[in-house]
This record gives structure tokens, C-alpha cells and sequence, in this order.
């Protein structure tokens, strides 16, 4: 008995084809134009932005003083910063006062004035734009030596409080009162969350409210139950842009405190101290390792926001999954 074996016949290689397939070419061709469109950008950001940050990182490791060439001193600034030098942590210390006061009294004078005017039927416009003028004005420079004027000796807002029998003096002038000045100005341009508020309150629907009053809930109760909950996706928007923005504070102080920091160092902010470190006593290396560790602190910060963000921000399209 035979065997008989058969094999079957190779199959030749199918020759690939190198050129990409018809949907990827088009794919390809119908991009380029929006990269080309893109170069501008991307250009203008590396040259104003992701080369200065770089020149400024390596500067943070030199003793550059805008005069003479740089010389490498390693961390020799971020040594003399963090241990050697009171009054970069005065500086810590006034601006984390500002933070912590200014922004919640700007985040809670926003929502309670969103409140008023998503409750206005006639005059709703009028009321917004008022509102939000400040937020306008209020980082110029001529407001803040106006603000100035209003709580110094002899001011505005001086007059009045003696005027009902408290009697305060200069607020500019005293160390313990000073910083409030810019607080308070802070606060009063409030109109740029207010809008943001404005908007998230008006897309709460107002079944909700309905659902909770047939239950009993009263006005306090809706607004814990119902309000914060829905609108806890916009404060926390609102929190981290005003976060940023109040480390970063520097025309109010500088105007406020006429560039020193004065009386005593209580309106020293700390872009105020980096300013003259950098301008005034020319020690631009020393300036450089400020604003990076600002920069680090920010982020940090910004960070822990986001990561404890999961426990009280509420998102309604993931409750609903």
C-alpha cells in the first residue's frame, strides 16, 4: 500500500502595495491646511514662550545681574531663597493672607449677585454690565491709584468711617490694614465669575427646584440640595482661574504700596518682591528661581484642587451613567 503524499502548492507573496490606503492620503490631504494655518502659532509660542521659559530656567542657575555675563552658581539661589532670606517668606506669607481672603469673598460676592440678577426680570442687562464694569477698570493701573486715594489719610472711605465714629486713620499707612486695601479692590472686580455663574445657574433646570419644593424644601434648602450641587462644576472652574490669577497679583500691591511693599513689608506680594529683586536690585538670576518656584507652587496647588475636586464636584451626565 502506497502512500501518497500531497503537498499543496506555495502561494506566492502577495506583492504589499507601499503606497497608504485611499481614506489615510485623504485623511493626510485634507489636514496639511489646518497645520499650515497652525505654524504661525506654534512659532509664535516657541519663540515668546518655550524659549524664554527656557532661558529663564537656565537663568534661575546663574548669578545674571542684567550687567554682566552670567556665571553658573547651581542652586546657590534657591538655597539663599528658601534659608537665608526673611523676606521672601514675608512675601510667602502676605500672598497665601490675599489668597486665602480674597477669594472666596470674590467667588461668594459673584454667586450671591449671579443670584440677584438670574431672579431680575426688566433691567437684567443693565444690572450685568454695572456689575461687570469693575472687572474692566479694575486691573488698570489709574483705578488702583484711585483706590489708593479712596482709603488714605484724608480719603474718601476714611472720611465716612470717622464720620459714623471709627476712626481709622490712613488704611495705605498702617501695616495691619494695609494689605486689605488690595483685598478689597480685588473683591470689587467681581464681575468676570459673575458672568461664569450667571451662565451655569441659568442651566439649571428648573424641574429640580420644583421636585424640591414639592418635597418641603425651603429657599436655604434648595439652594444647598439643588444649587451648589449643579452649579459645583463652575465654582470649581471659577476657583482654580481665581487661584491663579490672585498668586500672580502685582499692579494693586504695587500701586497700593508705591512699588515697596510698604509699611513694613505688609503689601509685600511676592511677584511685588520678585519685581524688585529682579528690576530694582538687578539680581535677575534670583528673580528667575522665584518665578519658577512660583510657577511649581501654582501647579501643586492646582493639582490637590483637581485631585480633591472627585469628592464635591458633582457632574450630572456621570451620575447618570
Amino acid at each position: 500500500m502506497s502512500t501518497v503524499s500531497t503537498t499543496a502548492p506555495a502561494r506566492a507573496d502577495r506583492p504589499t502595495d507601499p503606497r497608504p490606503p485611499a481614506g489615510r492620503r485623504r485623511r493626510r490631504e485634507q489636514q496639511w491646511p489646518a497645520y499650515v494655518f497652525l505654524t504661525p502659532w506654534m512659532i509664535g509660542a516657541a519663540v515668546l514662550t518655550l524659549v524664554p521659559m527656557a532661558v529663564s530656567l537656565w537663568l534661575s542657575f546663574t548669578d545674571y545681574n542684567l550687567f554682566d555675563p552670567p556665571h553658573w552658581v547651581g542652586l546657590r539661589n534657591y538655597k539663599e531663597m528658601l534659608t537665608e532670606d526673611p523676606r521672601y517668606w514675608r512675601s510667602v506669607g502676605t500672598t497665601l493672607l490675599y489668597v486665602v481672603v480674597a477669594v472666596p469673598l470674590k467667588l461668594g460676592l459673584a454667586l450671591g449677585a449671579a443670584m440677584l440678577l438670574k431672579s431680575l426680570g426688566r433691567g437684567r442687562a443693565f444690572y450685568r454690565s454695572a456689575f461687570y464694569a469693575p472687572s474692566l477698570l479694575g486691573a488698570s493701573m489709574s483705578i488702583a491709584l484711585v483706590w489708593r486715594a479712596l482709603f488714605n489719610d484724608g480719603g474718601t472711605v476714611t472720611e465716612v468711617l470717622g464720620s459714623l465714629g471709627i476712626h481709622t486713620g490712613s488704611w495705605v499707612g498702617d501695616p495691619d490694614l494695609a494689605v486689605y486695601v488690595v483685598v478689597l479692590l480685588t473683591v470689587w472686580q467681581f464681575g468676570a465669575p459673575m458672568v461664569i455663574f450667571l451662565a451655569g445657574l441659568q442651566q439649571i433646570s428648573p424641574e429640580l427646584y420644583e421636585a424640591a419644593a414639592l418635597d418641603g424644601a425651603g429657599r436655604w434648602r434648595q439652594f444647598v440640595s439643588v444649587t451648589v450641587p449643579m452649579l459645583s462644576p463652575v465654582v470649581f472652574f471659577n476657583l482654580v482661574l481665581e487661584m491663579i490669577q490672585s498668586f500672580q497679583v502685582f499692579t494693586p500691591a504695587f500701586a497700593v504700596s508705591g512699588g515697596e511693599g510698604g509699611p513694613a513689608d505688609s503689601t509685600l506680594f511676592y511677584t511685588l518682591y520678585l519685581y524688585e529683586r529682579g528690576f530694582t536690585a538687578s539680581h535677575m538670576g534670583y528673580a528667575a528661581a522665584m518665578a519658577w518656584l512660583l510657577l511649581i507652587a501654582i501647579g501643586v496647588i492646582t493639582l490637590i484642587l483637581f485631585r480633591t475636586s472627585r469628592s464635591w464636584v458633582f457632574y450630572a451626565d456621570e451620575e447618570g451613567r
